[in-house]
């Protein structure tokens, strides 16, 4: 078991986002080609709208319209020909969710020559790979890996599972297993001989149903003054309760997630997680020196004015780190 340093000092990697920017290699890039969408997905069509800018947009106030577009997106960039989720499970956006790989991509590169690894002989684990498996299909899709998706929910897991089944070529790629216990994250999910180089995970925000159920209103209410006089839906934009809230929000599950990790300091090359609120993120570095990671990793991500990070940590030293690369990947 690697010695636990009295003082980890987070670090950050070279590259970081620019104010607003994407990351460099995302496909998302400016605005979307709508045209070349709609003929791939003729789907599409029924819901573009014009914004109050006369650019087509979709209605992002419309669950169904936010669906096919996720859905057409997958189709024209990544090669996903069937993809669907059951009502009131979330949909993920997928420029924010492709960057957070691309900067994970960057972390297994330093060390290694400045190349990703890249294929089968990386090994990633999405923690809470919901219905959608959005992490699995748009890593094995970038850089060939291969991802072990868990989830709590056995209706997530039957749908991430649809999803791989009705893509020729996933199944090989992607596994799904059901965390049979909620009160954990990996002790009862991962197998002692298993070794993974990434381990991800997009926690729930909320602390509770009744904070789920405002912070949706709230999203209604700014999705609404394109046109004050629209009803919208009561319901929320989706998401079951693993997925959008837990006892003691964000903050507890990631300080859950960091306290495990640290039971399996061997098996995992750089745990990670999002982290929404940036305000999260001193508790979040104390709870790793408690725990006594070697090297953690702040990375802020940006799409527009939407702001995001994660953090990344290892228990493996630098020696360590080198052996399993040299093992694994070349």
């Amino acid at each position: 078991m690697p010695r636990r340093p009295s003082r980890p000092t987070p670090s950050q990697p070279a590259a970081q986002a620019d104010k607003g920017q994407l990351h460099p290699r995302n496909r998302h890039q400016g605005r979307y080609d709508f045209p070349a969408l709609i003929e791939a997905s003729p789907e599409l069509a029924a819901f573009v709208i014009l914004n109050p800018y006369g650019k087509q947009s979709i209605d992002f106030a419309n669950p169904e319209a936010v669906k096919v577009f996720n859905r057409a997106l997958l189709k024209q960039f990544y090669g996903i020909a069937h993809w669907d989720i059951p009502a009131d499970y979330l949909c993920p956006p997928i420029p924010g969710r492709a960057d957070y790989l691309h900067y994970l991509a960057d972390l297994l590169a330093e060390g290694n020559g400045g190349e990703i690894p890249r294929g089968a002989r990386v090994h990633a684990m999405d923690i809470g790979v919901g219905a959608n498996c959005i992490y699995p299909l748009l890593g094995h899709h970038e850089y060939g890996w291969r991802f072990l998706g868990a989830d709590i929910a056995a209706s997530a897991i039957a749908s991430a599972r649809a999803i791989v089944q009705s893509n020729p070529g996933l199944s090989e790629a992607i596994e799904l297993r059901q965390q049979d216990h909620a009160e954990h994250i990996f002790q009862g999910l991962l197998q002692a001989d298993e070794r993974f180089d990434l381990s991800l995970c997009n926690p729930p925000f909320h602390a509770s149903a009744a904070e789920a159920a405002s912070g949706s209103k709230r999203k209604w209410r700014n999705l609404g003054k394109l046109d004050p006089k629209r009803k919208l839906p009561v319901l929320n934009f989706g998401g079951q309760a693993a997925e959008l809230w837990c006892q003691g929000g964000e903050a507890a599950f990631i300080g859950r997630l960091i306290r495990e990790s640290a039971q399996h300091p061997e098996q995992v090359l750089w745990f990670s997680s999002l982290v929404s609120k940036a305000s999260n993120l001193p508790g979040v570095h104390a709870a790793l020196q408690k725990a006594g990671a070697r090297d953690v990793r702040t990375v802020e991500m940006a799409q527009g004015q939407k702001q995001s990070r994660f953090v990344a940590w290892t228990f493996l030293d630098p020696q360590q780190r080198q052996a399993w690369r040299q093992a694994r990947w070349q």
